[in-house]
């Protein structure tokens, strides 16, 4: 795994060991992040973190900071592994172990907004987390930002009709949905 262009294009990145982590392919996050178009100078907000990849790949690509949440230590410990391979501060990548909904709770009350919140959870609590995660995103996503899920494609993620969907796109299993707060 590796991240697919930008400042740190070409540099490998390491995942958790186990079947735990899923991480996404490098020709998924290469067709994602051609979509979702420049990123200069957004904050990103990765729940479910896994190795990092994903907001790595943001940060490369101009996001201004990451904040990257998983409970999982294998998974912690990958994600500060690939940040410091990397060179990055702590004001760059703000590695939290905690669960996403408490984290999400947190970030409301603190009064931190996302431009761009990255979502893939465990493939098998997709449906069941949708509808809980839904309203505590909104709170945190910043108008015009938007919110990108990666769920199986028989078990997909639903977000609330609040964030309408506006594009979705299949890889193999993996579908990839794109939300975008209109307001």
């Amino acid at each position: 795994m590796r991240i697919v262009a930008g400042r740190y294009g070409g540099r490998r990145l390491s995942a958790p060991p186990g079947s735990a982590t899923r991480p996404t392919s490098d020709r998924v996050r290469e067709a994602l992040f051609q979509r979702l178009g420049p990123l200069d100078g957004l904050a990103v907000l990765d729940l479910f973190a896994g190795s990092g990849a994903l907001a790595l790949e943001a940060l490369s690509r101009g996001a201004a900071r990451v904040t990257l949440v998983d409970n999982g230590p294998a998974a912690i410990k990958a994600i500060r592994a690939n940040a410091s391979a990397l060179g990055l501060t702590s004001a760059q990548a703000d590695v939290r172990r905690q669960d996403a909904r408490a984290f999400l709770r947190s970030a409301r009350v603190a009064g931190h907004e996302y431009d761009l919140v990255l979502l893939d959870p465990p493939y098998r609590l997709a449906a069941e987390l949708g509808r809980e995660l839904s309203p505590l995103i909104a709170a945190v996503l910043a108008p015009g930002g938007r919110v990108v899920s990666e769920s199986d494609r028989r078990m997909p993620l639903d977000l609330d009709p609040d964030l309408p969907l506006t594009d979705e796109r299949r890889y193999g299993d993996t579908l990839i949905r794109t939300h975008e707060r209109t307001e």
